[in-house]
């Protein structure tokens, strides 16, 4: 663990990396939408509070940081005394949102890099509570959640998070911007919730198609997709691998197995 000037530690286990330029704080800050969708705000992972400083200013808004690290806890407790009912002790990934949110909300943070896939899954689990996200990860994490198909990057996660939100990267950021270092460059992705969207298939279903292609992705889908239909079946894409199909694709192979499963019943 790492000592701070202020005196909070960043704590490996925890991925912690603190933010150091409060200017590219605000601008991170600024990539949330002056949105009607809601009015709360969750920030996880504050560590110092560099992007709760303008979090909290956001007028009409109401902003909560979930942090479970118990020394960053009592050092946001004493920086804002004011706002102590709005500073929560927390797993984020244990967070039952019904304890503190109504309706829609928005999530910002710094993510710990350990568990940002995670964060999104959770994300994605409760998608139809939050229309907006923005959030900072490994630079490798997100060319992965944001990258084309056909790209070697692109994954379960790009899938999944594709289908739901328009991701975009809006910021690149150098090691030497945080505080310490970490061993690798930073991105922040910009996430918007499709209002109103019909993915077109059964969504269990279409999980179950995309981990089943991805957990053997060397394998063209012909053989990849064994377990879920007969090898004898010509399927749509059958020569190709999971990480040429868009999620569009996906879709349609999905529903190709659902109609195969009603006919072969």
């Amino acid at each position: 663990m790492k000592q701070t000037s202020s005196g909070v530690r960043a704590k490996k286990n925890l991925g912690q990396h603190f933010l150091k330029d409060p200017a590219i704080a605000e601008r991170i800050v600024g990539f949330l939408g002056d949105s009607k969708a809601y009015t709360d705000i969750l920030e996880i992972g504050p560590g110092m509070g560099i992007l709760t400083d303008f979090l909290f200013e956001k007028k009409g808004y109401r902003t909560r940081i979930v942090d479970l690290d118990e020394e960053s806890i009592t050092y946001l407790n004493n920086r804002f005394p004011l706002r102590q009912q709005d500073i929560i002790h927390a797993d984020f990934l244990q967070m039952d949102f019904d304890q503190f949110f109504k309706g829609q909300f928005a999530i910002i943070g710094n993510f710990p890099y350990n568990i940002s896939s995670q964060i999104l899954f959770k994300v994605l689990d409760d998608r139809d509570r939050i229309p907006e996200v923005v959030g900072m990860f490994q630079k490798e994490v997100a060319m992965r959640i944001a990258g084309d198909p056909g790209s070697k990057e692109y994954g379960i996660l790009s899938v999944f998070m594709q289908a739901y939100f328009d991701v975009n990267i809006v910021l690149q950021l150098n090691e030497n911007d945080f505080q310490p270092p970490p061993k690798v460059k930073s991105t922040v992705l910009h996430f918007l919730r499709k209002d109103n969207f019909n993915l077109g298939c059964d969504e269990k279903e279409f999980r179950k198609t995309v981990k089943t292609a991805f957990n053997q992705r060397r394998k063209t889908l012909r053989n990849a997709m064994g377990t879920m239909v007969a090898k004898d079946v010509e399927i749509p894409f059958s020569g190709l691998r999971a990480e040429a199909l868009s999620w569009q694709k996906f879709v349609e192979l999905t529903n190709f197995i659902i109609e195969h499963r009603k006919s072969v019943s």
